[in-house]
């Protein structure tokens, strides 16, 4: 069996971490469907500056909506939107045949609202009105700005998939807005399905402390944050709060497993796939390590609920100095600062293109 069919059927869901209009065009994306398992799909202010920026693929697009008066951030999400809508329909057998579980895509709010609650609130309810598809994520950050948003939008009825959560204590805060979002629509006599998920960032860990920690403990960090946060998400889970809520039809917001592409090109290509494997969550890897782990990839042991040996894993990395929240602060600081820098090269690009494509307008006769 395939090694990616048999994380499947452990009960973990596999999201390529990948958009690009060739990706769809080349019916590469439904291949993965078909192939490797692939339920659903997430995407970020770099992929999309990658994707855009550096492809001719979009430039037909561009045009039109140009020929339009379309410029700038409404620019760019109405090509991002062309694509999410398409790998939405995608998957919509998946998102149908799951009641709604699974057969998702994500659009992030601009990163420049990291800091900003009500922005981010009215720019998620405007992109999900606007995609007009029921599995369409909008990602907003974990920050705490971001909390307050996601409580907002959840209770507006927008699902949500919180992005750039480093740690288990960032991974309850968004879970606990995502349960405050659902008690108040509870309290308001309002429908209880409204789906999240909450990603955890992983490899960055390993790639942040990469020639501070020694040898023994190179990429190992950023598994032990996933397996000190899996328990809590457990206990979150089997808690009396979450089971009033189940009881009344809400849906568990699930954990994903982010940022799982190999950082050290000494290490596994597979390694973050293999060492996360674990019922009920999400892993979205990027492409070249989806292949990689359909190649040769094997699932081996099992997260284990109580997290293993995270504990003690983490206390040697405190022994030899580093400080882990203080770590997860500024991880999802320059996480917030690189998706902005993202936005902002792929603006410039946009703008760029955009001149190049416009049409000419008609000369005017001398009169």
């Amino acid at each position: 069996m395939n090694p990616t069919r048999k994380l499947h059927e452990i009960g973990q869901r596999l999201w390529i971490d990948s958009i690009t209009r060739e990706l769809l065009d080349s019916g590469t994306l439904e291949r993965y469907i078909n192939e490797c398992s692939i339920t659903g799909l997430t995407s970020n202010p770099t992929i999309f500056d990658h994707a855009i920026a550096h492809s001719e693929a979009y430039d037909e697009s561009i045009r039109k909506l140009i020929a339009r008066g379309q410029t700038g951030e409404a620019l760019l999400f109405d090509l991002a939107l062309e694509d999410l809508t398409r790998a939405a329909d995608l998957f919509l057998p998946i998102h149908q045949a799951t009641d709604g579980v699974d057969g998702w895509v994500s659009l992030e709010v601009a990163p420049q609202l990291a800091y900003d609650a009500a922005g981010s609130v009215a720019q998620a309810k405007e992109l999900h009105t606007k995609a007009r598809r029921s599995n369409v994520f909008i990602k907003i950050p974990g920050t705490a700005q971001g909390t307050s948003a996601i409580e907002e939008a959840i209770f507006a009825g927008v699902p949500i998939n919180v992005t750039l959560l480093f740690s288990r204590e960032q991974y309850l805060a968004a879970a606990d807005a995502y349960l405050r979002g659902l008690e108040r629509r509870r309290a308001a006599g309002l429908d209880l399905r409204v789906p999240s998920v909450a990603s955890l960032f992983v490899s960055r860990w390993d790639k942040a402390i990469m020639d501070k920690a020694p040898a023994s403990l190179r990429n190992r960090l950023g598994i032990a944050i996933a397996r000190r946060t899996y328990p809590a998400y457990r206990d979150l889970l089997d808690s009396d709060r979450w089971r009033r809520l189940a009881q009344a039809g809400a849906r568990p917001q699930r954990l994903l497993w982010a940022s799982t592409g190999t950082k050290d090109p000494q290490a596994s290509d597979v390694l973050y796939i293999q060492a996360l494997a674990a019922p009920d969550t999400i892993n979205t890897m990027p492409e070249e390590t989806l292949l990689a782990f359909a190649k040769h990839g094997e699932v081996g042991s099992l997260m284990p609920r109580d997290g293993g040996d995270a504990e003690p894993l983490l206390g040697e990395f405190a022994q030899a100095g580093i400080d882990i929240d203080a770590l997860a602060r500024e991880l999802q600081s320059e996480g917030t600062k690189s998706f902005g820098a993202s936005w902002n090269d792929l603006m410039r690009s946009l703008a760029a293109k955009g001149g190049a494509l416009r049409p000419a307008m008609p000369r005017t006769a001398p009169s």
